[in-house]
């Protein structure tokens, strides 16, 4: 027999996977039955609901708040009224059932209080366009008859519970209602009944929009204001995206994310994209994501690049002093400090949609959050107007003590968060040690290697625990003695994340031979791919960075061999050499765009070694005379400290690199001290 967890799980997983019947991370269901008492053994009535945050589908047992259903319908007893309803969110941990699993969620009471065995609270879109059409009501009933009762307007909370709980209880033959500006609620007696009455909702609202709605609720395509073909967009995308994102970076580093899907292009194509993006957002979850209205660039699809950046800063500077604004408005004393003015989302005509976060996935959801936004006033305006709630409650949730106080539970974010790093060689060896390092601090991490595959499976491996793995790390294909490729390269990591703000120089080969055996093409090819690749490739990234405003940072993995001089060695050590002298050199000119620059002179890394592995080590060790299974140890035992260099141990200076904020022309030894080797 399948338990009620058993049933909620497989009921919100089922709801979850289908973008139609609710967004990412919204959206709540529950089930009550019986359990337990741990402590006495009698059974107890008991409620298992979504908790705060987590999505409904991936839910896991560990995501649900458990609470007693007898404390939880007691505290209707001691509430104190709709001016002090927050204070029941504190109440619900008195209600906790064992150790309460999940901290619960602002919708706890609606599930609790609504006397129905299970319950779903969702955000479709069909749905919310009937929420949010002026004439929600007459369409409710119209749509739906007696079977779907509209609610009113009223923020999340325990009066809206009570609200619900009478509505079910005056409506018998009712499944479900439409909340006013926000979603819908259904229940039923089992869990299959359940889901089976929030799907009926959704797919009759959708039906009724399709055969009832105007064809064109958004107006005709206005003249200029088409899509760019697919190349031309990537493009300018790519160009306009550092900016942008140094721009939504003026009060906090950002992560970008880029959209160009069919619904958003075709909005910011028509004739009432304008007026209707100003009305901003209605539902709750939408709006916490992608705040009050985005940024809407007033300039046609083929307009220079030069001035849409232009006018890109005059509309920052007028969104920012219109968001203070705001706050102004309506800021009451206690309301929270404005946590920043910039821009969440970005709308660029002929090109598509910027969203903004403080990491990927963040980014991410606030785009698919808008394009919700999009779909929902497809539908209010096809088949009424689009009426969101007005803006006083929006900034009553923005700036919500429940929200702020969520924001104080999440972890502290990790050193290089919303930092995005870009590996040359990332698949192997040195490259691939860095990446890892980099991506467990929190960046996210573009590994661009000449050989794809490696670069994918490393990439695979760094977002391998990621709800989207390329929320964390996406592979590139790049050849870095190749102009067109390194800069494809570069723009690839932009359209992936916004920008770039660290690079690591890490690509690179040796080949070991006298001067005599060493012919042009092997010293072409040595600084083909160590002098000219790293240069090209902090060309490229140094344009980006100064784009984006932000500052930024270049590691070059240079060598001891830089400044150490060995036999056999010449074409190598040349290269090393000119690679370290790159590092003085654009320290000293990119430190006025506040790019620092430094370097790692490893020691010879022969465990994980690309390098070492494709015939390098066999030549060193013949010119010792040594094994080649001891040339690690033979190396180690040449140094101060007798210890062999790991890549973990390069990646490891690398990061430290990242924390060294007032340094800029070092090169850091990491060759367990080579005497020779120390820098004068």
């Amino acid at each position: 027999m399948t338990s009620p967890v058993e049933e909620l799980l497989q009921r919100s997983h089922a709801l979850g996977a289908d973008p139609r019947n609710t967004n990412f991370a919204g959206g709540n269901t529950s089930a009550k039955g019986t359990a337990a008492d741990p402590v006495t053994g009698s059974p107890a009535e008991v409620m298992w609901v979504k908790g705060s945050g987590g999505d409904l589908g991936t839910l896991a047992e560990r995501g649900l708040a458990v609470l007693r259903l007898d404390r939880l319908r007691a505290l209707a007893g001691v509430y104190p009224g709709v001016e002090r309803e927050d204070e029941m969110v504190a109440a619900f941990d008195f209600c906790a059932f064992g150790t309460g699993g999940a901290a619960p969620s602002i919708d706890t009471a609606m599930h609790g209080l609504v006397d129905a065995a299970h319950v779903d609270h969702l955000h479709p879109d069909a749905g919310i366009a009937i929420a949010t059409a002026a004439d929600g009501e007459v369409l409710t009933e119209r749509i739906f008859g007696d079977r779907v009762v509209w609610v009113p307007w009223r923020r999340p909370g325990f009066q809206l519970g009570l609200d619900i709980a009478a509505i079910k209880k005056d409506n018998p033959s009712a499944i479900g209602c439409v909340l006013g500006g926000h979603g819908i609620t259904a229940w039923g007696d089992t869990s299959a009944a359940c889901e089976a009455n929030s799907l009926e909702i959704i797919r009759t609202a959708e039906t009724y929009i399709a055969e009832h709605g105007r064809t064109e609720p958004f107006g005709p395509v206005l003249a200029g204001y088409e899509p760019l073909d697919e190349e031309a967009r990537a493009e300018r995308a790519a160009a306009l995206f550092p900016v942008l994102r140094g721009l939504a970076s003026t009060d906090a580093p950002q992560v970008g994310h880029y959209t160009a899907t069919g619904e958003v292009l075709d909005f910011l194509s028509r004739e009432r994209h304008p007026e209707l993006a100003a009305l901003g957002t209605s539902c709750p979850d939408h709006f916490l994501r992608t705040k009050v209205a985005p940024l809407v660039v007033d300039l046609p699809a083929g307009a220079p690049i030069e001035d849409v950046v232009a006018r890109l800063r005059e509309l920052h500077a007028a969104y920012r002093e219109e968001y203070a604004a705001y706050y102004r408005r309506h800021a009451v004393e206690g309301s929270p400090a404005m946590r920043g003015a910039d821009p969440a989302i970005v709308l660029v005509p002929g090109v598509g949609m910027f969203s903004f976060g403080k990491d990927k996935q963040t980014a991410r959801v606030a785009g698919e959050f808008y394009v919700n936004a999009i779909n929902v006033m497809r539908g209010a305006e096809a088949l009424s107007s689009y009426a969101p709630i007005e803006e006083s409650e929006k900034f009553r949730i923005e700036y919500w003590e429940l929200e702020e106080a969520k924001l104080r539970r999440m972890p502290p974010a990790r050193p290089l968060a919303t930092r995005v790093a870009v590996v040359t060689g990332g698949g192997s060896g040195i490259g691939a040690a860095t990446a890892r390092r980099l991506a467990a601090e929190g960046a996210c991490v573009v590994v661009a290697d000449r050989d794809l595959g490696a670069a994918r499976k490393v990439a695979a491996e760094l977002g391998a625990k990621a709800y989207r793995p390329e929320d964390v790390a996406v592979a590139v294909e790049v050849d870095v003695t190749d102009e067109a490729q390194v800069v494809a390269a570069l723009r690839a990591a932009v359209l992936a994340f916004g920008g770039v703000d660290l690079i690591v120089n890490n690509a690179g080969l040796s080949l070991s031979r006298s001067l005599l055996e060493t012919t042009a093409a092997d010293w072409d090819l040595q600084h083909g791919v160590m002098a000219r690749g790293s240069f090209l490739v902090s060309r490229e990234s140094a344009r980006v960075m100064i784009d984006q405003g932000m500052g930024g940072e270049i590691v070059y993995i240079s060598s001891k061999n830089a400044v150490f001089a060995g036999p056999n060695n010449v074409a190598y050590g040349a290269a090393k050499a000119d690679q370290a002298h790159q590092v003085r050199l654009l320290a000293a000119e990119l430190g006025a765009y506040g790019i620092r620059v430094n370097g790692v002179n490893p020691d010879g890394v022969v465990r994980g070694s690309g390098i070492f592995a494709s015939g390098w080590g066999a030549n060193r060790a013949a010119v010792y005379g040594v094994e080649e299974e001891k040339l690690g140890e033979y190396y180690a035992q040449r140094t101060l400290l007798k210890r062999e260099v790991l890549p973990e141990h390069v990646a490891g200076a690398v990061f430290q690199l990242t924390q060294l904020t007032q340094t800029t022309g070092l090169h850091i030894p990491v060759d367990a001290g080579v005497a020779a080797a120390f820098l004068r």
